[in-house]
Formats: structure tokens, C-alpha cells, sequence
């Protein structure tokens, strides 16, 4: 399964701030009506709103497709990976 999501895109398409289409999901980490937490292909994805719920879920594909009120969407940042580059950067500077 992860392979097939692994060499497919990843695209986020919002439509009137009430609903969005996702690709390239790997998984839903977590949900409820005001929040949607999922990991995507390109890092974890923070969706925000009100009265959200998942109207298409297609796990062989990735595609993800929720509605309600979206207020917000933010990739969360891998405290691992920056601090890996950080330390390169450090390293470089010393």
C-alpha cells in the first residue's frame, strides 16, 4: 500500500473553504469535527475548521476528501529533521 501512495502526488485542493480534496495521504492520524490530523506524503497535515467530516476515503489511492467550515491547514514541522539540518548548518559555521 505505501508504495503505490509513496510515488503519488500530493495536492490539496480547497473549494470555498467548505470542502477539500487531498492526495498522497498515508494515513488519518487522528479526527474529530474541528480538526483533522493525517499524514501525507510530504509531512503531517493539520486541517482546522468546524463541522468536519470525511465524505470520501479511498485508502488504495490516498485521497482524502472532507467537508465543512476549513478555517485552517498547516504542515507541522519534524522537530527531528530540523534539527538534523540545523546541526549540518552548525557544523559548517563552526
Amino acid at each position: 500500500m505505501d508504495k503505490e501512495i509513496t510515488s503519488a502526488n500530493h495536492t490539496v485542493n480547497i473549494i470555498k473553504r467548505s470542502s477539500i480534496n487531498i492526495s498522497g495521504v498515508k494515513k488519518i492520524e487522528n479526527f474529530n469535527d474541528k480538526e483533522f490530523l493525517l499524514e501525507t506524503i510530504m509531512g503531517e497535515l493539520c486541517i482546522s475548521g468546524m463541522n468536519l467530516e470525511i465524505i470520501k476515503l479511498d485508502t488504495y489511492q490516498g485521497d482524502v476528501s472532507i467537508k465543512g467550515k476549513i478555517d485552517s491547514i498547516v504542515y507541522k514541522i519534524d522537530k527531528n529533521k530540523k534539527n538534523k539540518e540545523e546541526s549540518v548548518f552548525s557544523k559548517l559555521f563552526k
